[in-house]
């Protein structure tokens, strides 16, 4: 993965987890029920991310993702899985 796309998707992996409490606002929004579920929390954060990465390819690669980018995304987030979950 190119330097500059994988430092801003460790940004915004940064930023998501400053920003939970925007999240928690989002969860209560949705459903009552929802609102302690850190796995719908956690989704959100996904969501948001997969976003980034897809735009910041975009951005800065001036183009799609390839599927080997796609691949070492998901082994990013699978490595900051828990300090996100940590986080929520």
């Amino acid at each position: 993965m190119d330097k500059k796309l994988e430092d801003k998707i460790n940004e915004k992996i940064r930023d998501a987890i400053s920003g939970t409490s925007e999240i928690d606002a989002l969860a209560k929004s949705m459903d009552s029920a929802k609102a302690g579920d850190k796995s719908f929390r956690y989704g959100v954060i996904v969501g948001r991310l997969y976003n980034s990465f897809y735009y910041q390819c975009r951005r800065i690669l001036k183009r799609d993702p390839t599927d080997g980018e796609f691949a070492e995304f998901v082994e990013i987030l699978a490595k900051r899985r828990d300090e996100i979950l940590k986080n929520l």
